[in-house]
């Protein structure tokens, strides 16, 4: 006997429609698995056999059959047991649904020896798939129903086990459906770090204000306790709230790589990953064997934070100028490519030496001038040109640090980044393009006109400092976003200025060298 049904897999961060066919036959025993399946999916047969015996189903003692359509995509992981036992149990006849149609449900789903149903990654974007091609309902694993329920329009059933499914398809108990759930963007602030600890460092705060709100690049040098990681660690705390496509694009992500829970089990905060220095260009831009999402991918729509940057590896750095520019990764291999977003603000923080005293006012630096240029020389021009932002973190002095005075909190800096951003979310509407670090050319020449004096004023500093058109780029869309934090249409003399000053200390410390 012939049954068939519909399950989903995973190409990159998209999911797809795999049909499960299982055909039936006399004849000595053969359980076969085909469709092109990789080792985890062959091996589903033995927990098929052991699920459905211990779920009181009787397996087939014939031919068995079981294909995955399309038969020339490969099909990975365990998601696959789910449907393939339903199937088998169906055209073998241990199973009959008297009122029940599969025509318009999807099923996936690991299981265990024992029958009990296990989570699966790439829940979401295989519901959203799912949706997109008109099912109605999927049967997923009871711990993916959380993240699987922000997703509207289609019904979530929870599994816990095959014994709860086959009994709701055979008119038993009914499996109830998950509640659809809205995500809520502010409920992580409260825990967060706040500026409001930063004592004094006036200019590197209005940086990190001008990097949220427009998503740009930024670099901060400075000496040993000067407060550059501080500054850094406390970015997530005033990045704008996240859209609802951006908490979908983002969650997507972590789902694949299995990185979500019932505590959180959607990404409706901006994340923030900071790598160590030992990490490798594999595990940064991704890749692998099977392509996984590398740290620049998981950062999507968030923040990449590298930690005194020149001590990561030179080939794991010059393998980011290409996902920065592009917000996309791909990887090749024999069998295909595939595609991450990685959307993403590179914020690092660095010595200007190896004893970190080079240029600070107040501490002799004990370095040669070959230790230096050998130090500074692991940030290529190219990688450092692709920073936005380039700021001087100054030590603090005694008064301000001992000083009562109550600095700036970051839901009050939060109120104008969420207003910047807006601004441009209604600037760059239905274009893909959500701030104003990564719009086209196109836009930049539809809305970064500069009047007369803010045009005089950047060709004579892109003269003097020597820009290179990159540069020129990001000085304007940087005017830009001090613009929109002014709430200002026309980009003004002052913005410029402020630009400017933000892209002077690769000439201060490598020009030297």
């Amino acid at each position: 006997m012939y049954a068939s049904l519909y399950s989903m897999g995973l190409v990159g961060i998209d999911g797809c429609v795999v049909t499960v066919e299982a055909d039936s036959s006399p004849g000595q025993f053969l359980f076969e698995v085909v469709g092109l399946p990789d080792a985890a999916v062959r091996e589903a047969r033995e927990r098929v056999r052991s699920a459905m015996r211990n779920s009181g189903l009787q397996f087939p003692s014939g031919r068995m059959i079981v294909n995955l359509a399309p038969a020339d995509m490969r099909k990975v992981g365990p998601s696959f047991d789910l449907p393939i036992l339903i199937c088998v149990a169906l055209a073998s006849e241990s199973l009959v649904m008297p009122n029940m149609e599969l025509s318009k449900s999807v099923i996936f789903g690991e299981i265990s020896v024992s029958g009990d149903v296990r989570p699966v990654p790439g829940a979401l974007p295989m519901v959203i798939e799912a949706k997109r091609h008109g099912f109605t309902s999927v049967f997923l694993p009871e711990e993916n129903a959380d993240e699987a329920s922000y997703v509207d329009g289609i019904e979530i059933y929870p599994v816990a086990s095959v014994r709860q499914l086959v009994d709701h398809l055979c008119g038993g108990k009914k499996i109830r459906p998950q509640p659809h759930r809205s995500p809520d963007p502010g409920r992580h602030y409260a825990g967060m770090l706040d500026f409001a600890d930063v004592k004094g460092q006036l200019v590197p705060r209005r940086a990190a204000e001008i990097c949220a709100a427009g998503g740009h690049n930024m670099l901060l040098i400075g000496g040993p306790g000067c407060g550059k990681s501080m500054i850094c660690s406390r970015l997530p705390s005033i990045m704008p709230d996240m859209t609802p496509d951006e908490i979908i694009e983002t969650t997507k992500i972590y789902s694949i790589v299995h990185a979500l829970s019932r505590e959180e089990p959607v990404m409706d905060h901006r994340p923030f990953r900071s790598p160590h220095h030992t990490i490798s260009a594999v595990a940064l831009a991704g890749g692998g064997t099977i392509p996984r999402p590398g740290e620049v991918s998981l950062a999507h729509n968030g923040v990449l934070y590298f930690d005194e940057v020149p001590q990561f590896d030179r080939v794991a750095l010059e393998a980011l100028r290409q996902p920065l520019e592009d917000n996309k990764v791909t990887i090749s291999r024999a069998t295909g490519q595939l595609t991450f977003p990685c959307s993403t603000i590179f914020v690092c923080s660095m010595n200007p030496c190896p004893c970190g005293h080079f240029g600070q006012p107040n501490a002799k630096c004990n370095c040669s001038e070959t230790a230096i240029s050998r130090y500074l020389s692991r940030i290529s021009g190219p990688l450092l040109d692709r920073m936005d932002l380039h700021v001087d973190v100054l030590p603090v002095d005694f008064d301000k640090l001992s000083g009562n005075e109550r600095s700036e909190s970051s839901a009050e800096i939060r109120v104008r980044t969420n207003a910047a951003r807006k601004i441009q979310q209604q600037r760059y509407a239905g274009s893909g393009v959500s701030c104003n670090a990564k719009m086209t050319g196109a836009q930049q020449r539809e809305f970064c006109q500069l009047d007369e004096s803010g045009a005089k004023l950047l060709r004579n500093a892109f003269d003097r400092l020597g820009l290179s058109a990159r540069a020129y780029d990001r000085i304007v869309r940087v005017a830009r976003t001090i613009a929109d934090l002014d709430a200002s249409e026309n980009i003004c003399r002052e913005h410029v200025a402020e630009a400017i000053s933000y892209r002077s200390l690769d000439r201060k410390y490598w020009k030297r060298h």
